[in-house]
């Protein structure tokens, strides 16, 4: 049997605070705002992941009124899903993933965030793919006063 989850998440970007994508810190004059780290990334794929076990969103396990996860690094939240994952006896099959940023462009990280997004969900890299996107200058994203990222992850059983 497989599964299939998607997630999405957006953060304003702010000043004064580190811009960190995929578990990889970007060289950047604005950093994404939230109670965490603010990983983009690393939050809609969480939410895709406990979509594809309909286990709840990021939000159910890690709620932004709970103290101990301000400035969390995101993998925590990420290698819980994972573990959830694990337990129910799947693997992921693939992960296809967008972040949408007007600037700094993104693809001099992409195979970094890829090798991190692997690591943490212990599968080869070649099953992760992401991809970066700007606004065209158009809505939030493109006028550089916010951050989305979209992932599309399919779960194996393991055999």
């Amino acid at each position: 049997m497989s599964r299939i989850g998607f997630g999405s998440d957006i953060h304003r970007l702010v000043s004064g605070r580190p811009l960190i994508i995929g578990g990889v810190q970007i060289d950047s004059d604005l950093g994404a705002h939230g109670h965490s780290d603010a990983d983009v990334l690393l939050h809609a794929v969480t939410d895709a992941l406990l979509g594809a076990l309909a286990q709840g969103d990021i939000g159910t396990h890690f709620p932004p009124s709970d103290e101990r996860w301000r400035n969390a690094e995101s993998v925590v939240f990420l290698r819980f899903a994972a573990g959830l994952m694990k337990e129910a006896g799947y693997t992921v099959a693939n992960l296809d993933s967008t972040v949408h940023l007007e600037k700094p462009k993104l693809r001099p990280f992409i195979d970094e965030i890829r090798h991190q997004l692997a690591d943490a969900l212990e599968v080869e890299t070649t099953r992760i793919s992401v991809k970066a996107k700007t606004g065209e200058g158009v809505d939030a994203v493109g006028k550089s006063e916010a951050i989305r990222a979209d992932c599309v992850i399919l779960l194996a059983e393991k055999k």
